[in-house]
């Protein structure tokens, strides 16, 4: 096959460079006909008609639903209670010693449905007062984004401490003193401040997660270091022990129930 290849090479180099202009010519002759029976017929007419103020409105509104579509994961992700409840539940499985056990699936599609059930009351608030009134035509698109970034605005606030707030205002080029009320901090610097703040808080909780299983390990090295098992890797049998601390402590309850409450 290789040497047929390589002895018909030239030949099926000119056939491909007779396809290629093949479909060129082909498609020049298309667009060439079709302009020439676009005065008389009218059959196919591609392109954005902005004849008027309406149409051009109807086409940024189209394209600022496609740009928010294509953003919503990373506003779900990093606006919500989500960062913090999926680095908590990896960290948790880290310290059990289970390396796929819940899959990425399984701590993904939990951490979505707590985000849902912790996000609900802001959600609902983003929904009526601004979803609502802009799909019936009574605000217009800037008084829905301020109405809807609101109840978002708060929650940030509420999650996100003083110090990233002052670091990110320093950063941004705020005068000490210069901001006097929650609405002077502008979204821009709140956003990354309150990243910051649940990526803070979710290691602090995987820290505490650690510490108990980190004992079991401890123990259970000691424990083959004296027996002379040194040959034995200790996560083999403290693995078993971590899992059965965590089903006797009701551990899935204990840590979504108060990863839960961190956000009251």
């Amino acid at each position: 096959m290789m040497q047929w290849l390589k002895k018909h090479k030239k030949t099926l180099v000119k056939l491909a460079l007779l396809l290629v202009i093949t479909v060129g010519m082909s498609m020049t002759m298309t667009g060439s006909v079709g302009a020439a029976e676009g005065d008389d017929n009218n059959l196919i007419s591609i392109g954005i008609s902005a004849g008027n103020g309406s149409d051009m409105a109807s086409v940024l509104q189209m394209l600022l639903v496609l740009t928010v579509i294509s953003l919503a994961p990373s506003i779900l992700i990093m606006l919500t209670s989500f960062t913090r409840i999926v680095i908590v539940l990896h960290f948790t499985r880290a310290a059990i010693g289970t390396q796929t056990v819940p899959p990425n699936q399984v701590i993904v599609g939990l951490s979505l449905f707590l985000t849902i059930f912790i996000m609900s009351p802001t959600f609902g608030e983003v929904y009526s007062s601004a979803i609502e009134p802009l799909s019936k035509n009574e605000i217009t698109a800037e008084e829905a984004y301020d109405a809807g970034i609101k109840p978002l605005r708060t929650f940030m606030l509420k999650q996100t401490s003083t110090k990233d707030l002052d670091t990110f205002l320093s950063v941004a080029g705020y005068e000490q003193g210069s901001v006097s009320s929650e609405d002077d901090i502008t979204t821009q610097v709140l956003i990354p401040a309150f990243i910051i703040s649940e990526l803070r808080i979710a290691f602090i909780i995987g820290f505490l997660i650690y510490l108990p299983f980190i004992v079991i390990d401890m123990v259970v090295s000691s424990t083959l270091m004296s027996m002379g098992m040194m040959m034995l890797p200790p996560a083999t049998i403290s693995a078993p022990f971590k899992i059965l601390l965590f089903v006797m402590a009701d551990g899935w309850n204990l840590i979504i129930k108060n990863l839960v409450l961190t956000f009251k």
